[in-house]
């Protein structure tokens, strides 16, 4: 699982998505948990970054992503296996202007559809409020945005969370460079 982690990780700061301490991981099997722990650096994960608790509350919550809550509510909701959240700039910046997120080209449409939802829950950051706003946006959609904080996606595996942030990020840079020319869409 470890490897997994660290791959992932790894390309997560690499595209750009993330900067060194920001983002989380996790990948439920059963009633178990796999998640990161909380501050730490997805670029250079070690074997003690990757922790393991269950969907219910416990001692072994301890150290575990601020996101916990998230993660756990998303699973609870969804048939989703794998979860990431990270802070791709184009991304962030669009949640901050807008709604919802309409992707223009034909890749994001298919992998993420017409429509991805822009959240605003009073606090951001691992709140019962956020979780529960992305477990139900998930039950739609692989992938919502919280104002302000960044993308959560789920998938079956961690690989596949991981392209749909990309997906979404790569979606938002071309909105971002067709508000830029100012030219009608043709």
């Amino acid at each position: 699982m470890y490897e997994l982690f660290r791959e992932v990780g790894r390309e997560l700061f690499l595209s750009g998505h993330v900067t060194a301490r920001h983002g989380n991981l996790s990948v439920r099997e059963g009633d178990k948990i796999y998640i990161t722990r909380s501050g730490s650096m997805l670029s250079r994960l070690e074997p003690g970054d990757v922790m393991s608790t269950r969907m219910e509350p416990s001692e072994r919550d301890r150290g575990c992503s601020r996101e916990l809550v998230v993660h756990r509510a998303v699973y609870r909701a969804t048939d989703a296996t794998a979860i990431c959240h990270a802070h791709p700039p184009h991304t962030m910046f669009r949640s901050l202007v807008e709604d919802e997120i309409r992707p223009l080209d034909s890749e994001a449409r298919f992998v993420i559809g017409e429509s991805v939802p822009v959240l605003v829950p009073k606090v951001k950051i691992g709140s019962p409020e956020a979780a529960e706003m992305l477990a139900e946006a998930l039950k739609r959609v692989p992938v919502a945005v919280l104002r302000t904080h960044g993308p959560f996606a789920a998938g079956e595996t961690l690989w596949d969370a991981w392209g749909i942030i990309g997906v979404l990020e790569e979606s938002c840079h071309i909105l971002d460079l067709r508000d830029g020319t100012g030219l009608p869409l043709l």
